[in-house]
């Protein structure tokens, strides 16, 4: 399963925030205490020697990451930092063994437990936090979040806002298309590809499903196609009949994010000739239109013209 596919994020924290730091005895209050105040902290108490330290943290670290904000882990060296465990000690909490994990909220210890848990407990155990905090987010919120950051190019972060929001409702599908278009736009496609395998059977013919599925074969098609752009420019400027040559540079075009220039090349081909192998330049800018978004302003756009090209 996608390591994107896990629980959910609200209101993350600045984007100069990190989320993941190495804390100390200097810092404790800053990074724990206070921090806390604003969102859950996870503290992991660990050491270089410690076997089962080098599983938890990784997968710590993973789980963290995943909530996009609504979570910070601070990783604290319990043999550089003695005085620290020591006092933390005298306050009751169990330190006589790492790793160990304590979850601060609000100033206050909230949570803890010792050894190396599997990925699925620390997903319960961070939900369970979460729910503490009242930290839970509505999955359409989550969902309308993502699409933005994807717009802007974000895609890292939307890919764990729509994670986000399957941890919310497995059954959202703008939220697998989401996830699996976020991924393709990190070039990913082998990722983005096994989201799509995940979807739940009664949503798996879901328009939006349907769109992310066109955008990663569309991808895969463009993906091959650019490597061939200027010969398949130089083809059409000796035949602009040739039109084979403008409907792969179409797809390379559209793999490029041109997507103005990839409708107009498929659109240059209805024009010229519509019925060009069994109407394959109509069907590919329908395809193009599925996989960008119905209400994207270039599937509007090349809508229009095509229209106009049809009903002329």
């Amino acid at each position: 399963m996608s390591s994107f596919l896990n629980p959910a994020q609200d209101a993350p924290a600045p984007a100069q925030q990190p989320m993941i730091v190495d804390g100390d005895q200097a810092n404790f209050m800053a990074d724990v205490i206070e921090a806390s105040r604003e969102l859950p902290v996870l503290v992991d108490f660990w050491a270089t020697w410690c076997g089962p330290c080098k599983t938890l943290t990784p997968a710590l670290e993973k789980v963290t990451k995943a909530q996009g904000g609504r979570v910070k882990l601070v990783k604290i060296d319990v043999d550089k930092n003695r005085e620290l465990v020591t006092q933390l000690a005298r306050m009751g909490l169990p330190m006589q063994s790492v790793p160990t994990v304590v979850a601060f909220w609000q100033g206050q210890i909230a949570d803890t437990f010792s050894g190396a848990l599997p990925e699925s407990e620390l997903k319960r155990f961070v939900e369970a936090l979460l729910k503490l905090a009242g930290s839970a987010a509505p999955a359409v919120d989550l969902i309308a979040q993502g699409k933005t950051l994807l717009e802007q190019g974000a895609a890292e972060q939307a890919a764990q806002y729509f994670a986000a929001a399957l941890q919310e409702d497995q059954e959202k599908p703008e939220a697998w298309g989401g996830l699996s278009r976020a991924l393709l736009a990190l070039g990913d496609e082998h990722q983005a590809a096994e989201v799509l395998t995940q979807v739940p059977g009664k949503i798996a013919e879901h328009a939006e499903i349907a769109g992310a599925r066109s955008a990663l074969a569309l991808a895969q098609e463009g993906r091959k196609a650019q490597s061939a752009m200027a010969g398949l420019s130089q083809r059409i400027a000796v035949d602009p009949d040739d039109h084979e040559a403008r409907y792969e540079l179409a797809s390379a075009l559209n793999a490029s994010g041109a997507r103005a220039e990839a409708a107009a090349a498929l659109l240059e081909i209805v024009q010229r000739d519509r019925a060009w192998n069994e109407d394959a330049a109509r069907l590919q800018l329908l395809k193009f239109f599925e996989a960008w978004g119905m209400d994207d302003p270039a599937t509007m756009a090349a809508r229009r013209k095509l229209s106009a090209l049809l009903f002329r």
